[in-house]
């Protein structure tokens, strides 16, 4: 690997860090909601989370882009902040993977919500224990394979991202240029030895992830399929 493969590594292990840990704070409250509430918004809350699963991610990159943008409602909004503007910035790539990997995050953490059951629940409603205790003494400790299979998730699908990244992140090194945008830059250069490194590296890394999820905790993939 050369200095931009390397950039471009450490570049992705930043993003997707950095995306995981946000995820993990935003994702736990509407995964506890999800798995709690009976309102009839759950179903469009649920369906708007699980959207990336099925919308291609240059339609993710695209409103995205245009809603950063100068004209954008949210451009104009970053921009009254004395923010900027968020497209072809670390920031902007942040918050485009915060939004696509959501489902990666939250869904594991709602199946785990709903194993907890309501008889943990109740017996601390009994021993006068109040909401927030209870969340944080009984139900997060009872899903922590939950957060231990949403974090991996995240973290993993952030790091596999193209089209969102390349739409809202564009191809600028050493800012926005992750791994899988380098190995596209690599193959265009028919620089196939440098593509097949970084590829390898990614295969590896996906599979690594994958099994150590099937053989630890086989369970937490049963809300994937």
């Amino acid at each position: 690997m050369d200095e931009a493969d390397l950039a471009a590594v450490w570049l992705t292990l930043k993003l997707a860090s950095t995306v995981t840990v946000l995820l993990l704070v935003a994702g736990t409250p509407i995964a506890w909601w999800l798995a709690r509430t009976r309102s009839r918004l759950k179903p469009i809350v649920a369906a708007t989370v699980a959207l990336p699963l099925v919308l291609p991610p240059t339609v993710i990159g695209f409103y995205l882009l245009v809603a950063l943008g100068p004209n954008g409602a949210l451009g104009k909004l970053t921009s009254t902040l004395g923010l900027g503007l968020l497209p072809f910035t670390f920031a902007g790539l942040v918050v485009a993977s915060v939004l696509y990997s959501m489902p990666f995050v939250v869904q594991p953490l709602q199946n785990a919500f709903e194993a907890v059951g309501e008889r943990p629940l109740e017996v601390a409603a009994t021993l006068r224990a109040g909401p927030w205790d209870t969340f944080w003494s009984v139900a997060v400790p009872l899903a922590r394979p939950g957060f231990v299979t949403a974090a991996i998730l995240g973290f993993a699908h952030t790091v596999g991202e193209f089209g969102v990244v390349l739409m809202i992140g564009g191809n600028i090194p050493d800012k926005t240029r992750v791994v899988s945008v380098q190995i596209y830059d690599h193959v265009e250069a028919v620089e196939y030895a440098q593509a097949h490194w970084l590829s390898g590296a990614m295969l590896a890394f996906s599979f690594i992830v994958l099994l150590t999820l099937y053989a630890f905790n086989p369970s937490s993939m049963k809300g994937r399929r």
